[in-house]
């Protein structure tokens, strides 16, 4: 395989994130074959490198290579600028046209924003991809391409294909080969690196000093959710360079160019073949709270039928110390209504006064992020403060363990 520095040097891919790494790797490996490969991940993240970085590692680098967006080609002329048309076929057709599928071939074309093609277009493109073979608008002459596609698109594709928008024998032509691009929110660290970059380059296109960041608007950097992604933090790079005097930006100066930011965020939550899928990180803390006290009521009932089964006068001082801290109040037996919990009376003898069950109500605090603290806690200490094995516990990684240390001034 290439050196993967050198092909980040020579496409301009700054970062280190695992996710990224892999996609280049991805894109190197299927280079040398003809598969048809689509990339798919949100608008901004830049996925119209890796189509450059395919056919420059190709057999087809020194073949034509065209890149088109389908989103921005009115539905009317779609088919015309893919395949062709002869003269006169539609109103202002002065002259024949060669499409991209011809003049490329021999090379690679870049289909961006391949599910905005019309459902007649898919059909056009599913036949050059199973046989090769493509007609103009206009012509009934049969005509043959040897065309690489390579296809991207920002939507999800499989939910296209449900709502009718998208052919489902076309999704899999294309999808030979997929290649996830990670969104810049999922990068960590990255962030930081991107900004330095843009900042840097900014200032030398504007000949002023680079911007740089003080911890606290880096830590707001990497909490930002990134909607627009690269794209988006390169335009905000730019803003503050050109606008802000001050060289150092602080948080305040920083959340003026991030209006819709929202403060800290939680770490995320790991998906596993096994675990069941949240709307929300406050649903986890909820079902994580009732889980305990469910156990709770478990752990009365289990004491109380032991006791109510078995000899109570056989319960050691250490038994009677634990049942009185389930049981703290004294009440009098009364009725049982229908809709009530029942409320048990039960004496252990020898002289030891009466545990009557009851059920305390604790005001508990359902501040997310003192929850959020409380379980760190908890995790580093099980793990006697390293920080790897309670990350893998919390479901969340080293890096983002060691931030929420700090921000809540956790002391191990």
């Amino acid at each position: 395989m290439k050196d993967l520095q050198s092909i980040k040097q020579r496409f301009g891919i700054i970062g280190n994130y695992e996710g990224l790494n892999r996609a280049i790797d991805i894109a190197v490996q299927v280079a040398p074959t003809d598969l048809s490969v689509l990339i798919s991940g949100e608008s901004g993240t830049g996925k119209e490198v890796f189509p450059q970085v395919i056919h420059a590692h190709s057999s087809r680098k020194h073949g034509p290579y065209i890149a088109v967006n389908c989103g921005a080609i009115p539905e009317g002329t779609i088919d015309s600028e893919l395949f062709g048309h002869e003269k006169g076929s539609f109103t202002g057709a002065t002259d024949s046209r060669k499409g991209y599928f011809e003049v490329a071939d021999g090379g690679t074309i870049f289909l961006d924003e391949v599910a905005e093609l019309p459902l007649s277009t898919q059909v056009r493109l599913l036949r050059v991809l199973e046989t090769g073979e493509f007609i103009r608008v206009g012509s009934s002459k049969v005509q043959k391409t040897n065309v690489r596609v390579i296809a991207a698109s920002n939507v999800d594709v499989a939910a296209a294909i449900d709502h009718g928008r998208f052919r489902e024998d076309l999704f899999y032509r294309l999808n030979t080969v997929p290649i996830r691009i990670p969104s810049l929110s999922e990068r960590g660290e990255d962030i930081i690196l991107l900004f330095r970059k843009f900042a840097a380059d900014f200032a030398e296109k504007y000949r002023m000093p680079s911007i740089r960041l003080d911890d606290e608007a880096r830590i707001m950097l990497l909490n930002y959710s990134w909607p627009g992604n690269v794209r988006q933090l390169k335009n905000i790079t730019e803003q503050i360079s050109i606008i802000e005097n001050e060289r150092e930006i602080k948080a305040a100066t920083l959340k003026a160019y991030l209006p819709d930011y929202d403060g800290v965020k939680l770490p995320a939550v790991i998906k596993r073949d096994d675990d069941k899928t949240f709307s929300s990180e406050r649903e986890i803390l909820y079902k994580i709270l009732f889980d305990m006290k469910n156990d709770m009521n478990d752990l009365k009932k289990l004491v109380y039928d032991l006791i109510r089964n078995e000899d109570a006068s056989a319960l050691s001082e250490s038994d009677t110390r634990v049942i009185r801290n389930l049981f703290r109040d004294k009440v009098e037996v009364q009725g049982n209504k229908p809709s009530e919990s029942p409320k048990v009376d039960f004496s252990i003898s020898k002289d030891r006064e009466d545990i009557i069950d009851t059920e305390e109500i604790v005001e508990e605090s359902l501040s997310l992020a003192g929850k959020e603290a409380e379980m760190i806690r908890k995790a580093l200490e099980k793990y006697s403060g390293k920080r790897k094995l309670a990350a893998h516990e919390l479901g969340i990684s080293e890096r983002t363990l060691y931030r929420k240390i700090k921000e809540y001034g956790i002391e191990m």
